[in-house]
């Protein structure tokens, strides 16, 4: 290859190869140590994030499975072609689906117990068969039903002016209470639990599929008067119990974990990545912050909130994690638009930093 001077230089026309995607995703992994990065895209194929996903060597896409993404609509989220279609649209886009959150087939009628939870739970058993099929391995899931994450402000000013979500329950503690369920107790929400896994974890064994339980958020004893049993280390380390299985496993969520407890009791981040990696139950992480605790608190920046996120990613690090992992609730930073609450682009590329210096400082001190 000739440059405008007429000097050619020898080995540079390889450059103007393109690099395969396998080749990108093997060095980012070896750069990040293992920890397969990803960004969320909950709203579709976005090409300013995509572009700068790319720029940033993100290869891993986190979502849902929307039929009209494909423009398949009016299709079953769980029907093996629109899933098949919508792995094949992220990777036209050059991005590999890695983790589905917020899967098909898993509502309120199976968390509460409701007539037509087996309807439900019958087609999150083929929704998990399809995804196996086709080598997409972990399923981020959660236990809330009826009222899912939560905040009482959306908008509360953090540093430099930059917008954060926030809870107090006191700003919703007047709220009318959702009766139309009858009485619900946490027991019966572990009952629930128990009947789901019992169903659905074998299944997800033969097909060779993760399930990844994130934590209740906010981590509360009940909104509205609907209860809420993930809110607690112990909750997760019962979780595990109930039916333990390389397939039954956690979302860390570091900030759910972080504003669980009180004023004078606050959950050791490090500590329980520590307790839940010899138990091999993370299988997807939310890398993510909070001060305060489960009735007060809002989010941060990477590195302004109460957790050691060094000592957390050294956490990881040596409990030999190297799955799937994404910033999280990021501040809504100045020049972009708060339309989706937690999700900001510029917030997203200020955290993915943070953390690649991060896990590469951890790594150089234990590489020598």
């Amino acid at each position: 290859m000739a440059l405008a001077t007429g000097i050619s230089i020898p080995g540079l026309s390889e450059l103007s190869n393109p690099i395969s995607n396998e080749v990108l995703e093997a060095k980012h992994l070896a750069k990040d140590a293992g920890i397969e990065f990803c960004l969320a895209y909950f709203w579709g194929i976005e090409p300013r994030k995509i572009a700068l996903a790319k720029q940033m060597n993100v290869l891993g896409a986190v979502g849902g499975i929307n039929p009209s993404m494909v423009s398949m609509k009016g299709s079953d989220n769980y029907d093996f072609q629109v899933i098949k279609a919508v792995k094949e649209a992220w990777e036209k886009e050059g991005l590999k689906l890695k983790v589905i959150e917020g899967p098909p087939s898993l509502y309120t009628k199976t968390k509460l117990g409701l007539e037509g939870r087996d309807e439900e739970i019958a087609n999150f058993i083929k929704f998990i068969q399809h995804i196996g099929s086709l080598g997409i391995d972990t399923v981020c899931h959660n236990w809330m039903p009826v009222i899912n994450w939560t905040r009482s402000n959306f908008e509360k000013s953090s540093r430099g002016g930059a917008l954060v979500s926030s809870f107090d329950i006191k700003e919703i503690e007047n709220q009318p209470m959702i009766t139309e369920f009858g009485e619900i107790t946490h027991d019966k929400m572990w009952d629930n639990m128990e009947y789901f896994l019992k169903a659905v974890i074998p299944e997800a064994e033969k097909a060779g599929v993760k399930l990844a339980l994130h934590p209740d958020d906010p981590p509360v004893d009940s909104i509205r008067g609907i209860p809420r049993i993930m809110t607690s280390v112990d909750a997760f380390k019962k979780l595990l119990d109930l039916y333990p299985s390389p397939s039954n496993g956690i979302t860390f969520c570091q900030g759910s974990f972080a504003s669980m407890g009180d004023e004078n009791n606050s959950v050791d981040i490090p500590a329980a990545i520590k307790y839940f990696g010899k138990r091999e139950a993370i299988h997807f992480v939310h890398f993510r912050d909070v001060r305060g605790h489960k009735n007060n608190f809002e989010e941060t920046f990477h590195d302004n909130g109460k957790t050691d996120m060094y000592k957390a990613m050294e956490a990881y690090y040596t409990i030999g994690f190297k799955g799937p992992m994404r910033p999280d609730h990021v501040p809504t930073m100045a020049g972009d638009s708060n339309k989706h609450p937690g999700y900001s682009t510029i917030g997203t590329l200020f955290a993915i930093g943070y953390m690649r210096g991060l896990i590469e400082g951890v790594s150089k001190v234990y590489s020598g």
